[in-house]
């Protein structure tokens, strides 16, 4: 066990991190030659927080006992809850928002323009004031399956289900299981303990 920053314990044979509560961090890189990961400033960190290898973690917030594996990447503002999994290959981008315990699976992808240019009307390179981003909130305990594609705006409801590779274009009730491209309703979720 090494110390890493703010007193976590980080381990050599895996490079998890097990971060303490704490509101400021600095970068951290992982040890070990075949892993790398970088935790930057101001990233808030709940306790028990579990992150893999090749994460990047910007100024974003992470609630108690969340999980969040390998190639991940985390914009600014961010807000995960507590007890959440995110599984590998997840770009979760600025403007996001899970409420405790969601699962979001290997390959999710969350967007945030509705209509993205890389260029303004003038033909410079946009700025971050040259677009305004939508806010997508995904509700207590819902679960997103893999390749997943989540559009800007969107709320997804408390205990809903979005099937693998489904496109979400628009909300999702409560306790729905939505498929397809766009996603579609087809049933209720099953009733389970949270």
């Amino acid at each position: 066990m090494k110390n890493g920053w703010n007193g976590e314990k980080i381990r050599d044979d895996d490079c998890e991190v097990n971060c303490v509560a704490g509101k400021r961090s600095q970068m951290v890189e992982s040890p070990g030659k075949r892993a790398g990961f970088k935790i930057m400033d101001e990233v808030k960190l709940g306790k028990n927080v579990s992150v893999r290898d090749y994460v990047n973690l910007y100024r974003c917030e992470i609630g108690d006992n969340t999980k969040i594996n390998t190639f991940v990447e985390i914009q600014e503002g961010v807000k995960i809850g507590k007890n959440c999994k995110i599984q590998p290959f997840t770009f979760i981008c600025e403007h996001v928002e899970l409420e405790d315990g969601v699962f979001v699976g290997p390959h999710v992808c969350f967007t945030n323009d509705p209509f993205p240019r890389a260029t303004t009307a003038e033909g410079g390179l946009k700025g971050a004031g040259d677009w305004t981003p939508k806010k997508t909130l995904v509700k207590k305990g819902a679960s997103i399956g893999a390749g997943a594609v989540i559009l800007p705006g969107v709320t997804i409801g408390r205990k809903a289900f979005v099937g693998a590779g489904a496109v979400v274009t628009k909300d999702v009730e409560d306790g729905e299981v939505v498929v397809g491209n766009p996603a579609k309703a087809i049933r209720k979720a099953p009733d389970r303990e949270q």
